[in-house]
């Protein structure tokens, strides 16, 4: 297939791009892929809402500018915090336009809620189901958009580049470029190629890597294990988001979210012995930004010896609550938890990855031709920590500007350059391939690495337990190479495969920051260091 604007991912990054491009070119086409169902993606699960300045009399860009820089805890882009902030209300403007619905007030006025780290009520939201609700309208105009083509059941195994043309391709190549990529079609089992003028991935978070994770079970890190192998840039692995308050379930994966939102609306996080413990780390209390609310968790588990802590919201009205958290307050009672007489249990769970391929204020990644954007991408907005409610609105701005990028590209400057490779591109060679003989070989493995990296570099960290992670972590990688060089290529395998460069990342990172900053608390190096610099892998 040859297609002129190659979208890797359905969620609010990939969308809001594909629905620019496809507008502004109506003769060409768009090809949107997606590995399971096109709704299927991190966006969906976002539950608490996204951020914008937008009751300008209360609030500013200057403050939401400033709580960003707070959280990121030093290493944010200055540069990307001012673009994404001031851009950002009138991308969320399109997508209420695109049929987004807000909840609004009884005087018709737009509810603004506050989550930890923000200093005004500043997030829009629908219920406790945002990103559901903004993936649905996203997803609806792109599907009665009549040159966008939405793949389903199509994995994305590799970027294509010179590499594949024959060529030696290292990190000090200067020109490494993106032809396109190579899937698997599930439904024939075949590895076809696409070959684009231009790549955006937006493939989302890596939490699967986690043994619990608040995401679902397509965030295996694709888009950054498949950059990394054609060796473009990838930046601050080690600061994993670890959300707080992830309803506590023995065995269940993914975790059910219990959002940020509830502490913004009153819910206060208890011990075991019913003590309102956040007051004794942080004086924001549990409103403090996630970093500190996990350590703080972490800590009273680990001091009570218990796995859980509890979100109480008895005192918060069953009205209101019912009203803003219906999903929240049925999957509770679900549990024969009712909210207005038992306290939540909760744990903090994986959650979002702010560091990921490394790109500029375009979008650009080091690779010519490719752009990334969302969670996949690191823009320098998060920093060493993000900011709650921040990610939908990278999202949509930097998939605005990948846009605008290319547009200035084809419009302004002649054309994109050199788009079409030297040589013919070779078809996937699965010559000396079998159909593998054990699916355990491959679970296992994947079980080796969730529990290697939960235990090992999990919200607290020191020397020791990251020497053995990254010992565990090359011998899965010999493992599971072997495997795949011998074995026919599945999603499961792609993802395993995936799934332990980024655990390899995580660690590598973890390792080069003899710091404590932000997400990254290594109890060997308990104190920041005075030169602020990013982990560029």
């Amino acid at each position: 297939m040859q297609t002129d604007f190659l979208v890797i991912g359905s969620g609010i990054a990939g969308l809001t791009y594909a629905l620019k491009i496809s507008e502004r070119y109506p003769e060409k086409k768009v090809v949107v892929i997606t590995k399971t169902q096109a709704d299927e993606t991190n966006t969906k699960y976002a539950q608490g809402g996204v951020a914008g300045v937008w009751d300008e009399d209360k609030d500013s860009f200057d403050k939401h500018i400033e709580d960003t820089l707070i959280a990121g805890d030093g290493l944010c882009n200055l540069q990307a915090v001012e673009i994404v902030v001031k851009e950002g209300p009138e991308r969320i403007r399109e997508i209420i336009e695109y049929g987004t619905r807000f909840d609004k007030d009884a005087a018709g006025d737009y509810e603004l809620g506050r989550e930890g780290g923000h200093s005004e009520h500043r997030i829009l939201h629908h219920k406790d189901v945002t990103g559901k609700e903004i993936e649905r309208a996203l997803l609806e105009k792109a599907t009665n958009t009549p040159n966008i083509e939405v793949i389903n059941h199509c994995f994305v195994v590799d970027l294509i580049t010179q590499h594949h043309l024959g060529y030696l391709v290292t990190k000090s190549t200067l020109d490494i470029t993106c032809y396109g990529v190579y899937v698997l079609n599930q439904r024939n089992q075949q590895i076809e190629k696409i070959v684009a003028n231009t790549t955006l991935l937006a493939t989302g978070g890596c939490g699967q890597a986690y043994r619990t994770t608040t995401n679902p079970r397509i965030a295996t890190g694709d888009g950054v294990a498949m950059v990394y192998r054609a060796k473009g840039r990838i930046e601050n692995m080690e600061f994993i988001q670890f959300h707080p308050t992830a309803l506590y379930e023995p065995g269940v994966s993914p975790s059910f979210l219990i959002t940020e939102a509830v502490r913004g609306d009153g819910g206060i996080l208890r011990n075991k012995d019913g003590e309102a413990f956040m007051e004794r780390y942080d004086e924001r209390k549990d409103l403090a930004p996630r970093d500190i609310v996990a350590r703080a968790i972490d800590s009273e588990m680990k001091r009570t010896g218990t796995e859980h802590v509890y979100l109480d919201c008895r005192h918060m009205g069953q009205e209101k609550f019912v009203h803003h958290f219906p999903n929240i307050y049925e999957k509770c009672l679900s549990l024969g938890i009712d909210v207005m007489l038992h306290m939540i249990p909760v744990a903090p769970a994986a959650h979002y990855s702010c560091g990921g391929i490394k790109t500029d204020e375009w979008a650009r990644t080091s690779i010519r031709h490719l752009y990334a954007c969302g969670e996949c991408a690191s823009t320098g907005l998060h920093g060493a920590n993000r900011l709650a409610s921040n990610s939908l609105l990278e999202a949509m701005v930097y998939g605005h500007r990948a846009y605008l990028h290319i547009v200035e590209q084809l419009e302004y400057n002649g054309g994109l350059p050199d788009v079409k490779p030297e040589a013919d591109i070779p078809d996937w060679n699965a010559s000396g391939t079998t159909d593998p003989r054990e699916m355990i070989l491959i679970t296992q493995s994947l079980k080796e690495l969730q529990q290697v990296m939960s235990d090992y570099v999990g919200i607290v960290r020191n020397d020791v337990r990251l020497q053995r992670a990254m010992k565990r972590m090359d011998l899965l990688y010999e493992e599971t190479e072997q495997l795949y060089e011998t074995t026919k290529v599945s999603p499961q395998l792609c993802e395993l495969r995936n799934l332990i460069t980024v655990g390899y990342l995580i660690v590598k990172g973890a390792q080069f920051r003899k710091e404590s900053r932000g997400l990254h608390y290594n109890t060997d190096h308990p104190e920041k260091s005075s030169l602020l610099q990013n982990t560029i892998l």
